[in-house]
């Protein structure tokens, strides 16, 4: 099933905000640009809080930004 149980659409997410930078989101919901380099790459689960402040980031549901299982 792939490195990690929970992915997400959060590469194709950040190119449909004006093409925002890992870095512009990494700021927007306070981590490191390398905690959105890893989540992109599925090496690495959010805690449910940071979950929802990319959802938020994104103005969308957190179903619409994080998925279980492979479901690309």
């Amino acid at each position: 099933m792939g490195k990690n149980l929970v992915g997400n659409h959060i590469r194709r997410l950040r190119f449909n905000h004006d093409e925002m930078t890992q870095q512009q989101l990494a700021d927007k919901v306070g981590v490191t640009r390398q905690t959105i380099v890893a989540l992109e790459k599925g090496n690495y689960s959010p805690s449910l809080e940071l979950a929802f402040r990319i959802a938020h980031a994104f103005d969308l549901p957190l179903e619409e930004v994080f998925f279980y299982g492979d479901n690309t």
